[in-house]
């Protein structure tokens, strides 16, 4: 006899459900909720010393107070996912399927920045609401720009090293170098941390919004590049398996 559509849909919903859950516990190695704690911790720390700070808050300031906290959620998951799989003592299985670890990783790729864009949305949610109005959608989108590259850069140099913490290194000093160039420059699109929201009072809107599409082109293009590059060293099976 033949099982009802709807019984057929609920065991495929409940199994997807399995199946995001068990990934989440591994790329997140069983600490998802310390990570996802210390971002909001940071927020509402951020958030209440704007509160109460004699100057108003603005929407660029806005835009880097969710900046960090956006990156710390992002950082594990991609930096320690390699590592994660030999923890849980399943990278063997992963790898031993041919073209099994793409579909893997490329799942694990977009449920964590999945579930990044939406915390950047609860939090600017909540910034509209407590500090000042901003444009929650677009605030969102425009954050997951620098948030993607340093989401898929992680996991390209997880790949290349193999290892969380020398990928965490790697990619800390990048951060911090992309950041000593902030201020040289400034309102270039090669600036990984262009804020769209603080227009240049020597810069006419038109020419400002050119920049913002070069910037949000380029670092797109650069961080689909280093995904993909990511995935194509999953290849080399014996990097991995040894």
């Amino acid at each position: 006899m033949l099982k009802p559509l709807s019984n057929i849909n609920n065991t495929s919903f409940g199994l997807m459900l399995k199946f995001i859950r068990y990934n989440l516990k591994i790329v997140f190695g069983n600490k998802f909720i310390y990570f996802m704690g210390a971002s909001l911790i940071f927020y509402l720390l951020i958030t209440s010393i704007s509160l109460f700070a004699a100057d108003s808050v603005s929407v660029e300031a806005v835009y880097y107070q969710l900046l960090f906290p956006a990156f710390l959620l992002i950082f594990f998951p991609t930096a320690y996912g390699i590592q994660n799989d030999e923890d849980a003592r399943i990278i063997e299985i992963i790898f031993g399927i041919p073209n099994y670890r793409y579909k893997v990783w490329l799942v694990r790729l977009l449920m964590s920045f999945f579930m990044v864009f939406w915390f950047i949305f609860l939090m600017a949610n909540l910034s509209s609401l407590i500090l000042i109005n901003v444009p929650v959608w677009e605030m969102t989108l425009r954050l997951m720009i620098p948030v993607s590259l340093f989401g898929m850069l992680g996991f390209f140099f997880s790949t290349v090293v193999k290892n969380g913490n020398g990928t965490a290194v790697i990619v800390v000093i990048i951060g911090l170098l992309v950041w000593l160039f902030t201020e040289l420059l400034e309102t270039s699109p090669w600036n990984i941390f262009l804020n769209p929201f603080e227009l240049p009072g020597d810069m006419s809107e038109a020419v400002w919004q050119s920049v913002i599409d070069k910037h949000m082109r380029t670092w797109l293009i650069t961080g689909l590049v280093a995904g993909l590059w990511g995935l194509l060293n999953l290849q080399q099976r014996e990097k991995f398996v040894k």
